[in-house]
């Protein structure tokens, strides 16, 4: 008996990604099925492509999707690959894509203090988890903390006395002032050496193709802030703030200045959002309860996830083991895992970036 193709195409067309609530072939974050071959055994086989990482999750997709289709008559096997394939996104206008990094993402905070950088690395080793080629840029150059975060020492290598190569640990490539001065020696610098200092670290690094570079913004919406979002390939920026509202206030302020250089806000994470006492178990919102929500609610973007106030999160960065690979199947890294996974689709799903499909137009004296 052969299988019915325009039933297979019927059935391929409706099965839901569960991560985003939509068809696979319907969705923007994933590049649908490829290679569909029918076999006259009664075998399909199919290719099923992501656009946002999820290596995790490829047994389950694959399942899904092969449960599907062996609900048409005459299927008697079905072998789904599952893959992904990330692309590179469009940027804010007048700012070119920097050689081998497809996608851009700026974490950033109104104010110092709401664990803006514990949340950026937590961030890029849940990617990295996921299967994506992830860097990481400590954009703080009064106060870089990567180094600490990722236990790493020394200072990176230069090929040709111009670049250097990144460091790197977990999986993660990672680069930051920190690695270039000693721990306890002060940037006594004025804006202008700090932002050309910045960028020399952003495009003189030796990044080695990578899907996804997380940029740990310095705290407050000052000059080095402002260079950073008019002069950088940005795809989109995470806002991170406790419910407190006087960090609200400096967060809003944060998201502002990225919507008036056009570069999209992917959502917000809130931050140390509630305290469990580890001797009574007893529940009390530190710094208040739900002004993340009420934020996201007033700007019409996601609240990414809300993490709570615990001793772990910040025991394990000053290990140089974030959450996320000292624990990495906890409740905490879960909840990491959630919100890099929610920034990934909604990169996906934004428009892709066409530059390189346009020819260079010389003109030339004839």
């Amino acid at each position: 008996m052969s299988i019915d193709r325009v039933l297979v195409d019927g059935v391929l067309e409706t099965v839901i990604d569960p991560n985003t609530g939509l068809p696979f072939a319907a969705s923007a974050a994933t590049k649908s099925f490829r290679n569909l071959v029918l076999g006259d055994d009664g075998s399909i086989s199919v290719d099923l492509v992501l656009g946002y990482p999820a290596k995790t999750q490829f047994e389950a997709l694959g399942t899904r999707v092969s449960n599907a289709l062996h609900a048409v008559p005459g299927v008697t096997r079905v072998q789904v690959q599952v893959s992904q394939q990330i692309a590179a996104h469009a940027v804010q206008r007048g700012v070119q894509l920097l050689p081998n990094v497809k996608n851009i993402i700026a974490v950033a905070s109104g104010k110092g203090g709401v664990g803006k950088s514990t949340t950026a690395v937590n961030l890029a080793l849940a990617l990295v988890r996921e299967g994506a080629s992830v860097g990481m840029l400590d954009a703080d150059i009064y106060g870089p903390s990567l180094p600490l975060m990722l236990g790493i020492e020394g200072r990176p290598e230069s090929p040709d006395g111009k670049s250097m190569n990144p460091l790197s640990r977990y999986g993660l490539q990672a680069n930051s002032i920190g690695f270039l001065v000693e721990q306890d020696n002060p940037m006594v610098w004025r804006g202008p050496m700090a932002t050309s200092a910045l960028e020399q670290l952003l495009r003189q690094t030796n990044w080695h193709e990578l899907d996804y570079l997380v940029v740990d913004m310095p705290p407050g919406t000052g000059d080095i802030q402002l260079t950073l979002s008019q002069r950088v390939p940005v795809t989109g920026a995470v806002i991170v703030t406790t419910p407190q509202d006087i960090a609200l206030l400096d967060a809003r302020k944060g998201l502002r200045m990225f919507e008036k250089v056009g570069i999209p806000i992917l959502g917000i994470v809130e931050n140390m959002g509630l305290h469990i006492c580890s001797n009574c178990g007893h529940e009390e919102h530190v710094f208040g309860a739900g002004g993340g929500a009420r934020m996201a609610q007033d700007y019409g973007i996601d609240l990414l996830g809300s993490l709570p106030l615990e001793s772990s999160i910040r025991e394990q960065a000053d290990a140089g083991q974030p959450t996320v690979v000292a624990d990495p199947d906890g409740r905490i890294a879960g909840i990491y895992a959630s919100i890099a996974r929610k920034v990934a689709l909604h990169i996906a799903g934004r428009a892709r970036d066409m530059t390189s499909k346009f020819p260079n137009i010389v003109v030339q004296n004839t």
